[in-house]
């Protein structure tokens, strides 16, 4: 008999099904507040009181969900967002749909209205069942918790246990190799909370035999090897177990020496397609949100490379890793009938832009001898491409010279350094080079991340973007879930992100924090053009007569991000000019940081 006088079903479901995930390894919780959820939203609450979980509290749902996603891009574990029903649910579309496109493992909860509620005009009540569907590793309605639990070994709990261990392994993506987000729809009855139950913090294996549990356990960290139990996916739409596809195959597949090749590494790809190259011998065609973007065998300038007949038209096979999405060359590249592509499988949707792409598991290289002329081509055409962006030293034999026409000549000179405006160039080459292994770098889908592509040098740093879906929402969001996820354990470093205007008002919610959260080390700096100024490099703007253009494309503002940042609390400066730029970069961070950079259209 429960002898607990405030307990309540939903109460003990939320406790069964949040401490499985925290068993299962999840160590972050993303909560946005709500009625319905705040059974969820207690027990997540006690977890961070014990310390077993982070929990990072957002009042938008839709930057809650890219805060998840960013937390699940740097560590590869799915955080866990908890919201209400309604259009809560449905704010979490964006990253869901974010999180399926690159392949990043997230767990969706959110809370609803039991079944006979929906449908006959109950409050704050929409169809959440398979409101994600299309685009979940796995996805269910629950059903509604009956019953309390005086140990924690009751029927609703082991059912609820099995539940977070198939949702964690198709959020890894076990049995399908693609990572990706998981939805868990979560009805509750009133009473909607209770008293929270003393077994909460007690591991799953001692809950049958524990009696008179330490309220302040905190269960040991678990590996993160699961088998799911049954399918990998409950409902319509989706990845479906007819979907999924052949386990990996033993042994990669061999890629012979011979046809002149290249190596294409988009966002995701990481280090595995410099290592490939290098082994190969093959030019390495690497984007700058790629993670590969450094090694020997870098073509610098690679976009007008590829459109030279004696280059990019004698390529007669690319071999892709990664989501390339940053340039239209690599696009053609990849679209034409005439080359083999060969794409190695990555956490992403899967690459076939000429309709005749091969998808492979692994692969490896050949022996045989490499095509040294054809690597040597890349690479002297690479080393002209290639550019140095760096401010010019000081003249130190005209500054110390005894000659006053030399001295102040000298003096001119570093003035006139100092004093240059910056633009778009500068402002990328900047945060490149101040940003080294420790720390994060996290690419805006703006203007300057082309920018960056197209001129920055090589460099082994982490980064990351949001290139599944290349949208600019929850830039700003995803970062602070890198940066709260990376800097974890008191780790040193900080998180830039670079983004244009529109993509920091897109998600200046995302700026809001609140002041008991440990603060993130992140700098968020702003290329302020006052719109959207990459539509001035596509084909409308050969097309749009002038004030068109301005009303429903470039769409000027004149926001004070000044303003903005004391609203939120941050840190802000103002800089104009390379050096000014540099200095702010290489300050400490302590917390958070805006640096706006003025820039013309």
């Amino acid at each position: 008999m429960d002898l607990r006088s405030a307990a309540a079903p939903a109460t003990d479901a939320a406790a069964a099904l949040l401490c499985s995930l925290v068993e299962l390894g999840v160590r972050h919780i993303v909560l946005s507040p709500g009625s319905r959820s705040q059974a969820l939203a207690l027990v997540a609450a006690e977890l961070e009181r014990r310390g077993a979980v982070r929990l990072h509290v957002r009042i938008d749902e839709r930057v809650g969900g890219f805060t998840a996603l960013g937390i699940g891009r740097e560590t590869r574990m799915p955080a866990v967002v908890v919201c209400t029903s309604g259009t809560a649910s449905a704010n979490l579309l964006p990253a869901a749909l974010e999180a399926h496109h690159s392949g990043v493992p997230l767990v969706l909860l959110t809370a609803d209205r039991p079944p006979e509620l929906r449908g006959v005009g109950a409050n704050q009540t929409t169809r959440q069942p398979g409101m994600f569907a299309p685009s979940t590793r796995f996805d269910t309605d629950l059903p509604v918790p009956e019953a309390t639990d005086v140990d924690g070994s009751g029927e609703q709990s082991a059912m609820l246990r099995d539940v977070a261990e198939q949702a964690v392994a198709a959020a890894l993506g076990v049995g399908t190799r693609a990572p990706g987000p998981v939805h868990l729809n979560v009805p509750y009855r009133e009473p909607l909370a209770g008293e929270l139950p003393p077994w909460i913090g007690v591991p799953a294996t001692e809950l049958a035999t524990t009696t008179g549990p330490d309220p302040d356990a905190v269960p040991e960290p678990e590996g993160s090897e699961f088998e799911p139990s049954g399918a990998l996916y409950q409902g319509g739409g989706g990845i479906g177990e007819a979907d999924l596809p052949a386990e990996p195959d033993d042994d990669p597949y061999v890629v012979v020496r011979g046809p002149r090749t290249v190596v294409v590494a988009g966002a995701g790809a990481g280090p595995d397609a410099e290592a490939l190259a290098h082994a190969g011998g093959w030019p390495l065609i690497a984007e700058v949100v790629s993670g590969s973007r450094y090694g020997r065998n870098l073509v610098h300038g690679y976009r007008a490379l590829l459109r030279r007949p004696e280059l990019g038209g004698r390529i007669e096979r690319a071999i892709v890793l990664g989501h390339p999405t940053l340039s239209r060359e690599t696009a053609a590249l990849l679209s034409d009938s005439e080359v083999e592509v060969l794409a190695v499988r990555g956490p992403g949707e899967p690459l076939n832009l000429n309709g005749a792409t091969v998808p492979l598991d692994t692969v490896a290289v050949a022996g045989g001898d490499v095509d040294r002329e054809w690597l040597a081509q890349w690479q002297r055409a690479s080393r002209d491409a290639s550019v140095d962006l760096t401010p010019p030293a000081p003249d130190a034999d005209g500054l110390a010279s005894a000659v006053p026409a030399e001295r102040l000549g000298a003096v001119a000179a570093e003035l006139e350094v100092l004093r240059a405006p910056i633009d778009r160039a500068n402002l990328v080459d900047a945060v490149w080079r101040a940003t080294w292994p420790h720390d994060r770098l996290v690419w805006g889908s703006s203007r300057l991340v082309r920018v960056a592509d197209a001129l920055v040098g090589g460099k082994k740093v982490p980064v990351h973007a949001n290139r599944g879906l290349a949208g600019i929402d929850g830039t700003i969001a995803t970062a602070i879930g890198v940066a709260v996820a990376s800097q974890d354990a008191e780790r040193a470093g900080v998180t830039r992100v670079v983004l244009g205007d529109l993509a920091l008002l897109h998600d200046v919610g995302a700026l809001l924090l609140p002041p008991g959260e440990r603060e993130p080390r992140i700098q968020v700096i702003v290329g302020n053009d006052g719109g959207g100024t990459i539509f001035d490099d596509l084909e409308v703007s050969a097309v749009a007569a002038p004030d068109a253009m301005d009303r429903v494309l470039y769409t000027p503002q004149s926001v004070g991000i000044e303003a903005l940042a004391a609203a939120y609390g941050w840190d802000y400066v103002r800089v104009s000019t390379r050096s000014a730029l540099d200095q702010a970069l290489t300050s400490p961070v302590g917390g958070r940081q805006i640096i706006e950079v003025p820039l013309s259209r």
